[in-house]
């Protein structure tokens, strides 16, 4: 069995290096290149990680590789994330991100000629009933099955997470004793690339500003104006810069582009309990599909199951009953109101344990 890594320049990564080494496997390493062009005018941090890389590719004498995917990036996951933000959504480019590009790009290029594909998530696998599933870290601050809820099935099949089963803290012990060159280097932030520069500015670059009204949802009094709507998501409640608040985004209208806010730190309209979620992708089994034994004789699938979900990178969990409406779309009873909910947004299923990931939906409302 051959096995690719990628290597990103982070501690995650080179702790996955590390993983594999001490198992006796020799992984072709790569470096996935998704930074523009001319990555000076974003101010990332390319050639560093780059170099990072290369430094732990060497310690075990790993062979490294670029693999260029910076067209396929901004053809895919840019694309993806400019028409959401447009339209008044919520989008999540890191989750298609791996999708596209780290199992997409990458495998369309290079990783086919591999069986296993190993990376520095905080994700594990498991075969239960003899499938194979994504399931969760023990470090819930850190499980990252939220970002890999989205892959495909075959991908699934080839993904391996040498350092699922450690909590970040381990990691960093881990790293430490290696000596590993990024031991004690921070987290990146935000999108893959950006590095230091603030998501409003990469959105600006492709859309620039199209002013519009801020409105207080009780009472419709006008509260100021906003630079445009793709620089605010539903739950919003810092930066907006309008005085008499503190003032809570709650919604928005994209076609009179115009943005809502209720006044507090905590408004009631700003949760909800029931929301749809549509384009269900499931990883391995759907939640609905109910198995007899381990010899997964189908039984009739219910309509509506019991669940766990999330709708953003948190460690908090939600109990919920999933329902399918038979139109394509879901109903999401969330047992306890919850903050934020925005379209756009992805709805990561979970087994009642939140063990088992069975996938994801964009949230539609």
């Amino acid at each position: 069995m051959n096995h690719a890594l990628l290597l990103s320049g982070g501690v995650d990564s080179a702790v996955a290096a590390y993983q594999l080494h001490k198992q006796g496997i020799a992984p072709d390493c790569f470096y996935i290149k998704i930074a523009p062009q001319d990555s000076t005018e974003w101010d990332c941090s390319i050639q560093e990680d780059l170099e990072m890389a290369s430094a732990v590719a060497r310690k075990y004498h790993f062979p490294l590789n670029v693999v260029d995917c910076q067209q396929e990036y901004f053809e895919k996951v840019t694309k993806y994330t400019i028409d959401k933000v447009k339209n008044g959504l919520t989008p999540n480019p890191d989750v298609m991100c791996n999708r596209l590009i780290k199992f997409g790009a990458f495998h369309d290029k290079v990783g086919k000629n591999y069986d296993y594909i190993a990376t520095g998530h905080y994700a594990q696998t498991e075969i239960i009933n003899g499938q194979k599933w994504l399931t969760t870290s023990p470090d819930p601050v850190k499980d990252q099955t939220d970002f890999l809820a989205q892959i495909y099935n075959w991908q699934l099949q080839k993904a391996i997470f040498p350092i699922g089963h450690y909590t970040k803290e381990q990691v960093r012990e881990i790293a430490q004793q290696e000596h590993l060159i990024n031991a004690k280097r921070k987290d990146s932030q935000g999108i893959c690339f950006l590095g230091k520069i603030n998501y409003n500015d990469y959105i600006r670059r492709y859309l620039g500003e199209h002013p519009g009204d801020v409105v207080e949802y009780e009472t419709g009094r006008l509260i100021g104006k906003h630079k445009g709507l793709w620089f605010h998501t539903i739950g919003q409640r810092h930066g907006l810069g309008f005085g008499g608040g503190p003032w809570f985004v709650v919604k928005k209208n994209i076609l009179t582009n115009t943005l809502f806010v209720s006044k507090g730190y905590n408004p009631e309209n700003a949760y909800t309990k029931d929301f749809l979620i549509k384009d269900l992708h499931t990883l391995t089994v759907s939640p609905f599909t109910a198995t007899n034994s381990p010899t997964n004789n189908l039984v009739e699938a219910p309509y509506t199951v019991p669940v766990t979900f999330k709708i953003r990178h948190t460690s908090e969990y939600h109990k919920a009953m999933l329902s399918d409406r038979k139109d394509g779309t879901y109903l999401v009873q969330s047992e306890k109101k919850i903050h934020g909910v925005a379209p756009g947004q992805f709805c990561v299923l979970y087994d009642e344990h939140h063990h088992k990931c069975y996938g994801s939906g964009e949230i539609t409302l």
